[in-house]
């Protein structure tokens, strides 16, 4: 009884179509595509009219202070704790109550994403792989989703980095268009992971030519600069 009431207001509130949608991906099968993106760490990120936030504290994430995901982000503490023992570089941000209501991660190694995607993201000498962006609603459309990509670029081109790789899905378009505003560029190519019957998922990569973000592209936006 309890399943069917969750079913019916999740049907209420994203209606049908899209609630069958969701149930068919997470049981049956889905096919997301992961865009590889990068961007040099130095060249200035474009002007941009988002809003300001309340004020928050940027503190590096360690094993000691994950429990400041305790509030927001109750079902990732452990996972922050277990990232920060792998050594990966993380920056989390606190409000006025010492809660975090955001987080970003960087890796200069090869990245598993046991927690997500589930594929093996290969990083090169001389870059880092930025991964695990998220902030709370409050924050939502805000300057903050700027300043923790900016602050954590400072912070690994400090320790030698030249270049931030990551990857977007083609299905999450706020996501893109973020990444058309921070002056990111497309390398060509796209991870694909396919999940079978909510157990198994699958992975390979492909190329293309041209580009899969330049429709989403708003007039007299600046171009990203190529790296080198």
């Amino acid at each position: 009884m309890r399943a069917l009431q969750k079913l019916q207001e999740r049907i209420r509130q994203k209606g049908l179509k899209r609630t069958f949608k969701t149930l068919v991906e997470r049981y049956v099968f889905f096919h997301w595509e992961l865009l590889w993106m990068e961007r040099d760490l130095v060249t200035p990120v474009p002007p941009h009219k988002l809003k300001e936030h309340p004020p928050v504290t940027l503190v590096e994430i360690t094993t000691a202070k994950a429990d400041a995901f305790a509030r927001y982000f109750g079902d990732r503490v452990e996972t922050m704790r277990e990232l920060a023992a792998d050594g990966h570089t993380g920056h989390m941000y606190l409000d006025e109550h010492g809660d975090a209501v955001a987080f970003i991660w960087a890796s200069v190694v090869d990245y598993h994403d046991k927690h997500y995607y589930g594929c093996t993201f290969p990083v090169k000498p001389g870059e880092f792989f930025e991964f695990g962006g998220e902030m709370t609603r409050r924050y939502f459309g805000s300057e903050l989703s700027v300043t923790a990509q900016v602050e954590l670029w400072n912070a690994m081109h400090a320790k030698g980095c030249r270049k931030v790789v990551d990857v977007v899905e083609t299905h999450n378009v706020p996501a893109m268009k973020l990444h058309l505003r921070m002056g990111y560029h497309e390398q060509g190519r796209v991870m694909h992971v396919y999940g079978l019957f909510g157990r198994w998922k699958l992975f390979r990569e492909t190329r293309y030519e041209g580009s899969r973000l330049e429709v989403l592209r708003k007039p007299g936006v600046a171009r990203a600069l190529p790296t080198t």
